[in-house]
């Protein structure tokens, strides 16, 4: 059932669809599907979201996607190793912690935890 008023999808534009799908599949283990060279659907398990083809990188200054994570530092870790540039080190703020990353397409994204 849809709840009036909530984010119901996210589209997040990237210039290449293969690497995004490979990162994240890896990352997260979101699913995929796939509609043509322009365009896939994802799913993290509780939200659905898209994919689109750009010309160029989302900007930094434009709306952070902002993952949780049970084990900053693992998924800090991670994130490298499947080729992402950390752009903000964890830093904590009230609540929690969290860091920034541009994932290999060049969109930024952020990942936090509360704090233990």
């Amino acid at each position: 059932m849809r709840k009036e008023n909530r984010i119901d999808y996210i589209e997040i534009p990237v210039t290449d669809l293969t690497e995004a799908r490979r990162f994240f599949e890896a990352l997260f283990g979101w699913t995929f599907v796939s509609y043509g060279e322009d365009y896939m659907s994802f799913n993290d398990g509780r939200l659905d979201g898209g994919f689109r083809r750009a010309h160029e990188a989302a900007p930094a200054s434009g709306v952070l996607v902002v993952f949780f994570s049970e084990d900053l530092e693992r998924d800090h870790e991670r994130v490298q190793e499947l080729g992402a540039t950390i752009s903000q080190p964890i830093f904590s703020f009230p609540g929690g912690r969290r860091f920034h990353f541009v994932d290999p397409t060049g969109t930024e994204f952020a990942i936090w935890s509360e704090v233990a």
